[in-house]
This record gives structure tokens, sequence and C-alpha cells, in this order.
């Protein structure tokens, strides 16, 4: 169906910060972009919301296409919507987070690298992922407060939890 409307539309992308504990220290995951604009900066993993795809979704899509990283479950973390952003053109973000095991990462598609920072060890960031990571450390704190049931069994211990608290604490 095509429209034809008044006003310009921005475009929407989604960014996962997926943060991953290795046992010792909480790490998050970034790739390095291949392309421009921010050529070689690192990056949350994301990208353009596909026509047909709701947000959750394209946000796993990118995450898996740029990372090989299969995840389970995502929790939209909110939107950034500052019309400079993104120097390309006027890009909202829908922007995502979860917590994982680290695990092997390979960069493919548009990134030219894919690796686990330590949150207290984060290189210079593109676009304005150092906000959407300090909105994302905070709301991780919040949720482990509230929800540390939820991650405890399978995926984590009640000692790692505690750590993983505390990390986003003192960082």
């Amino acid at each position: 169906m095509e429209h034809s409307y008044k006003y310009p539309h921005p475009a929407v992308s989604t960014d996962s910060v997926v943060f991953g504990f290795d046992g010792v220290h909480l790490n998050v995951l970034l790739v390095e972009r291949r392309n421009e604009p921010y050529k070689g900066k690192w990056a949350f993993p994301g990208g353009f919301l596909n026509i047909d795809e709701d947000a959750p979704e394209g946000a796993m899509r990118e995450l898996r296409e740029e990372t090989g990283l299969e995840i389970k479950h995502i929790e939209q973390l909110g939107a950034f919507t500052a019309p400079d952003r993104d120097p390309r053109e006027r890009v909202i973000s829908i922007a995502f987070f979860t917590l994982v095991r680290v695990t092997e990462v390979q960069a493919d598609d548009d990134a030219a690298g894919a690796q686990w920072y330590r949150i207290d060890k984060l290189p210079e960031m593109a676009f304005d992922h150092a906000l959407i990571f300090e909105k994302a450390l905070e709301r991780l704190s919040h949720f482990i407060k509230l929800r540390t049931a939820d991650f405890v069994g399978d995926d984590f211990s009640y000692e790692e939890m505690d750590a993983i608290y505390y990390a986003t604490l003192t960082r």
C-alpha cells in the first residue's frame, strides 16, 4: 500500500545492549562498524527495522546477523529520539537490553568486529550509544533488584546475581 503524506517520516532502528557475565566481570557486547558513519568505532549491535517486523524481532535479527548470538528474551529499554543522533537521516532507535553468559561471538553482516568489553573499560562509542549504555546499566541494576529470581536457576546462581548487581553499582 502506497501513501503520500505531507510530513516526512523518520527511519526506525533497533539497538541491543547485551550484558554478559563471564563468572567474574560484567561485560557488554559491541560491534565495530564496517561502514560510515562512524566506520571503525564501536556500537551496539543494531540496524534498521524491516517494514514487516516488530521491534523485538528486528533487534534479535540484527544481533544474530552481526554477532551470531541467538538470545531467547530481550527487554525494551526505551526510544532514543534526538533529531541529530544519526548523521545520515532522522533515525529513531528503539533500544533493548538483556543479560546472558559470555559466549563466543563472530562478526558478520555489516560488523567488522564483535567483542565483549568489560563495562569499566569501554572504547569510544558511535552515535549516542554511550548514553544508551548508561540508561541500560541503570535499568539492568533495577531489573536485577526486582527480578533476581527470574535469572536464578539454569542461568545464574544467587552469588553470581549479587556480583552482577554489585558491578552495575560500582563501575
